[in-house]
């Protein structure tokens, strides 16, 4: 029995909110995401959609159900070291004025 077999799913009784599952057909992965909802009765559960962020009713008769290892944590980048710039030289201020107003003449 190999990994995949026995993370398979073969009934949505087997699920419990919270739980990650993806769905697959014919070898392509259609939806992965947590369990919002499952109705035992009809073999039906919803999740939420990782692609998407929308709720997604899956027919596990239609689909085959494979339970999803938890996504790998978002690690924060590590700061960089803050350096220590040397202080610029301060310039002297020009002794030509920017903008001259011009003279009034009387």
């Amino acid at each position: 029995m190999t990994a995949e077999v026995s993370q398979q799913v073969q009934s949505c009784g087997e699920l419990s909110v919270g739980d990650r599952i993806e769905a697959w057909h014919n070898g392509r992965l259609f939806h992965r995401g947590e369990v919002i909802r499952t109705v035992a009765a009809t073999d039906l559960f919803w999740i939420l959609d990782e692609r998407t962020g929308t709720r997604r009713l899956i027919d596990s008769e239609a689909l085959v159900i494979v339970r999803a290892a938890a996504p790998e944590p978002v690690r924060a980048a590590a700061p960089e070291p803050v350096r220590a710039e040397a202080p610029q030289p301060v310039r002297p201020a020009s002794h030509v004025p920017l903008f001259q107003a011009p003279a009034l003449v009387p």
